[in-house]
């Protein structure tokens, strides 16, 4: 008896660190998780069905408004409709020369399925993002085929346990410098020159040997018939 309920505790103790553990894993989050400062980049917010009996109809992700992005773009998904929300700037951007007067606020992918033990990736290009923050928090609303709302919009804290439903974070990591090939293109180019001057030399000057040594065949292969041609006359001469 003593056996048998400490069974039924563990199986109980094991079913609840899955459950958690489940519920930890599978939210909405951001892939690749991070993007270098000041760049584009395309991102894709993954979504996981997490209910055994209702599918998700519709997704929302909300853009930070501090962190105004001036190119939002999704890509076409099969089967899903996305709309594009936009709020004008109480300061213009100035991006590539022109004003930026509106920014994109949120993006609603409708339309579609995501049944029971799948997900659905939604792709976006982004830009330009910030070059003075660490990170960009989009808030995402889930909403299932039997009218429940999940809201994955809570923001991790340093040190404290992750919340549970947490809002998908993209990390903007350092922009990688320069690999300084376009500065040495000039230098190439010029070594480049070098080297055809040299190959144009060598060509010359190999096209000049094989003339020399031409000309100084030909005028063995003439003397040769004329010492013959001489020869000959004088047998008959004889």
């Amino acid at each position: 008896m003593k056996t048998s309920r400490l069974s039924f505790a563990a199986a109980l103790a094991a079913g609840a660190v899955l459950a958690l553990s489940g519920t930890a894993f599978a939210h909405v989050s951001v892939q690749p998780g991070e993007a270098p400062k000041g760049g584009y980049a395309t991102i894709n917010f993954k979504v996981p069905n997490e209910r055994d009996n209702a599918s998700t109809t519709q997704i929302e992700v909300n853009f930070p408004v501090d962190q105004p992005l001036t190119s939002v773009m999704p890509q076409d998904i099969p089967g899903w409709t996305s709309t594009v929300e936009k709020t004008k700037l109480d300061k213009p951007l100035s991006v590539h020369g022109k004003q930026v007067n509106e920014v994109v606020t949120k993006v609603t992918w409708t339309g579609g399925k995501i049944e029971p033990g799948r997900f659905q990736q939604f792709p976006v290009s982004v830009g330009k993002l910030p070059d003075n923050a660490d990170k960009m928090v989009f808030k995402a609303i889930q909403t299932y085929d039997n009218n429940e709302v999940v809201r994955w919009i809570e923001e991790s804290k340093d040190g404290a346990p992750e919340p549970q439903t947490p809002a998908p974070v993209l990390k903007l990591t350092a922009a990688k410098p320069a690999d300084g090939h376009d500065d040495a293109k000039p230098a190439d180019a010029k070594g480049a020159g070098k080297d055809e001057a040299k190959h144009d030399e060598a060509a010359a000057g190999s096209g000049s040997d094989t003339t020399a040594r031409a000309l100084g065949i030909a005028g063995i292969v003439i003397g040769l018939g004329g010492l013959a041609f001489g020869i000959a006359s004088r047998r008959r001469s004889a």
